[in-house]
């Protein structure tokens, strides 16, 4: 009886969550309104709030429909850009904002194409670094993996959003976000990382934010530096070369070794090198890591991000590092 019984609480349960994931499809989140409270869980409302925040360039980092430390800060700092209290909560006032910023419907449909599922795919890739650089190519796992991170993003929102959908057959038509992002700023004279927010910003002439990622930056093991640098070159699908002298935590090899390129490379898909020999700021194979967890002493975003970044610098661009006054999250 008491067996029948669990059985019969675990299906009730996954019922409730199918129903609760059925109401996040494409109507309901385009129609999301400003409601009082902290919602719980996914809200259509957080992830409509998520997308039109990336498409402001106030990043919240990985797409996910939840409170998240990156989701505060992203609404500080929108707030902040836009004359409002930057408490980072999302108010009615900060919302009417945000919505105004842009038009159409923040989730769309898209057909997988068979370019898509083709890969290549690296479907087991190792945790050790020097396991990676036994493989040929560090590519995305599976066709899901590539196109979560096509629209920045989770895996887990992406089933939610396509509950009778599968992501490995071409002419499939998905529900995602509309990322939508603009030609990227013109104006920007310069990047400022800053350690205690774990920030990076894209500042134009007067020194105003035009565009604000989360990062994580540096490590106890390897602090990131201070100061000022400047951009010597970007490298798109970069290879990672590994200096023994770094001797990163988990590493026991005493030999310098490479890690091909791909998407899940250790740097990800695009490495900006900056004057401080071995410091960059670049991509990352984890976006849900990024902002809560130490970098190896370089600025690591997510991909999406980074790329961003990327198309706005240029040779000689400068990078100011702001010190931090506190730290708080685990190395990786």
């Amino acid at each position: 009886m008491v067996r029948f019984l669990v059985v019969v609480a675990v299906a009730l349960a996954f019922a409730c969550g199918v129903a609760r994931a059925a109401k996040l499809d494409l109507d309901t989140v385009n129609q999301a309104q400003f409601a009082e409270g902290q919602p719980s869980g996914v809200s259509p409302m957080l992830l409509k709030a998520q997308v039109l925040l990336d498409r402001a360039r106030f990043s919240p980092g990985l797409i996910d429909g939840r409170v998240s430390q990156n989701f505060t800060k992203a609404v500080a700092a929108f707030q902040a850009a836009n004359g409002l209290p930057s408490a980072g909560k999302l108010t009615r006032e900060t919302w009417d904002k945000l919505a105004a910023t842009s038009a159409g419907p923040v989730l769309t449909t898209y057909e997988v194409t068979a370019k898509d599922v083709r890969g290549p795919f690296t479907r087991r890739i190792p945790t050790r670094m020097e396991s990676m650089a036994r493989l040929k190519h560090l590519g995305y796992r599976n066709a899901r993996e590539k196109l979560a991170e096509r629209f920045h993003v989770s895996e887990q929102l992406l089933r939610m959003l396509n509950l009778r959908a599968g992501f490995s057959k071409a002419g499939t038509t998905l529900v995602v976000p509309d990322i939508g992002r603009r030609d990227p700023p013109s104006q920007i004279v310069s990047v400022e990382v800053d350690k205690a927010s774990r920030q990076v910003r894209a500042l134009d002439a007067s020194g105003k934010a035009t565009a604000v990622y989360p990062a994580s930056i540096g490590s106890e093991e390897k602090p990131a530096p201070s100061g000022a640098a400047e951009v010597k070159r970007v490298v798109h699908n970069p290879t990672y070369h590994y200096n023994p002298k770094f001797a990163f935590k988990g590493v026991k090899t005493k030999r310098p070794f490479t890690i091909a390129k791909g998407p899940n490379n250790p740097v990800g898909s695009v490495w900006i090198d900056l004057s401080i020999e071995s410091y960059g700021i670049h991509g990352t194979p984890d976006p849900g890591k990024i902002g809560t967890t130490f970098s190896h002493g370089c600025i690591r975003m997510t991909n999406w991000d980074a790329e961003d970044v990327a198309a706005m610098v240029k040779p000689g661009t400068k990078v100011d590092f702001k010190d931090e006054t506190a730290q708080d999250g685990q190395a990786q």
